[in-house]
């Protein structure tokens, strides 16, 4: 599990190892494999209307930006379980059901989390968006704010709180 905390990232000795895995990937084999599309393209002739080139060079920046993520939120991991909160707290690692507006039936739950821990199994939410942040920190039973982005205030009230489990 992938649990942000302050300026730290938790993440699992299972999570970590993946994260790193890819990282090597994409520094190595998949950087040659790029690389030798980029070549292969240009050698096709004109660049300014050669489909592949382009697309070779897209994909090129999409994975050195997707180095760069991982090198530094590797740099900032920590290797562990998070420090533990009470149930009933909205804390990184938690799952989060909210009534928007105090509405009861209009509800949504959520993994309050890193997007690295992202999965289709459950919606998440990363504590540094607005909804996360808003969040963050209160218990159940209160309200809590945030800001849309059209820049108005939504309020929502936190109903339930607890750790994720997979």
């Amino acid at each position: 599990m992938t649990q942000t905390s302050e300026n730290v990232t938790w993440l699992t000795q299972e999570a970590y190892n993946q994260l790193k895995a890819e990282l090597e990937y994409l520094s190595g084999s998949a950087r040659t494999e790029i690389a030798t599309k980029i070549a292969a393209a240009r050698e096709e002739g004109d660049l300014k209307e050669n489909g592949g080139y382009h697309a070779a060079k897209e994909e090129q920046g999409k994975q050195e930006l997707r180095v760069r993520q991982l090198t530094q939120l590797l740099e900032n991991a920590k290797v562990g379980e998070a420090p533990s909160v009470a149930e009933g707290v909205v804390a990184p690692g938690m799952v989060v059901t909210i009534a928007f507006d105090g509405d009861e039936d209009d509800t949504t739950t959520f993994l309050l989390a890193s997007r690295e821990y992202a999965s289709a199994a459950i919606e998440t939410y990363s504590p540094q968006s607005p909804l996360g942040s808003g969040v963050n920190g209160k218990k159940v039973g209160e309200d809590a704010e945030y800001e849309l982005p059209n820049g108005r205030k939504a309020a929502v009230k936190i109903l339930e709180a607890k750790p994720y489990t997979a």
